[in-house]
């Protein structure tokens, strides 16, 4: 569930970010769209999705996605949308079309923002993960779900652990890797 919600979450996020970074009224469209969207509390959104999707991974998944895709856009959209003129200005003296110049400059460029607003999207996909465990999707939430229906605190402790050790550990890794992409595509 995890993998396939924050491959889809990037897809979205960065082809929505790429549609709409030279158009801000558009944009602005779609942030408050996604801003409604996350207001709207896990559990509440898991009870709009249930009679849609049912029980199980799919509104686990679906509302992972829902929530996960504004961190990635916003910061994608600002990665892409902000890259220095100059770049921008030496790209078309140089003959490059718009293309060009959105995968060669500014795509690259936006990479360590991207990869920001995607550790941002992973915290938020453990969280959901976990409370999929209410709804029967399985996963991180079923250790915690089965220590709190037994009223079982050492396990429930256990479960809460092993679930904070995970998203520290993924954070961990998002950090990392943003790293490296910042110092690899750090103009400065």
């Amino acid at each position: 569930m995890f993998s396939i919600a924050l491959i889809i979450s990037i897809f979205i996020g960065v082809a929505l970010a790429i549609l709409v970074h030279n158009n801000p009224r558009l944009a602005n469209v779609w942030f408050n769209v996604l801003n409604v969207v996350e207001t709207i509390p896990e559990l509440a959104l898991f009870i709009f999705l249930l009679p849609i999707l049912g029980l199980g991974e799919r509104p686990t998944i679906a509302a992972c996605i829902a929530y996960s895709i504004l961190p990635i856009m916003r910061n994608a959209y600002t990665g892409l949308a902000y890259v220095s003129s100059e770049y921008v200005e030496i790209a078309t003296a140089m003959g490059l079309t718009k293309n060009e110049i959105l995968l060669k400059i500014r795509f690259p460029m936006a990479l360590p923002l991207i990869s920001g607003g995607v550790r941002v999207a992973v915290v938020y996909i453990m969280g959901i993960v976990t409370l999929g465990g209410l709804i029967a999707a399985g996963g991180l939430g079923v250790p915690l779900q089965a220590g709190i229906y037994r009223y079982d605190i050492p396990a429930i402790i256990i479960a809460a652990l092993w679930v904070g050790t995970l998203g520290v550990f993924f954070d961990f890794i998002a950090w990392i890797i943003e790293n490296r992409l910042a110092r690899r595509y750090n103009p400065w």
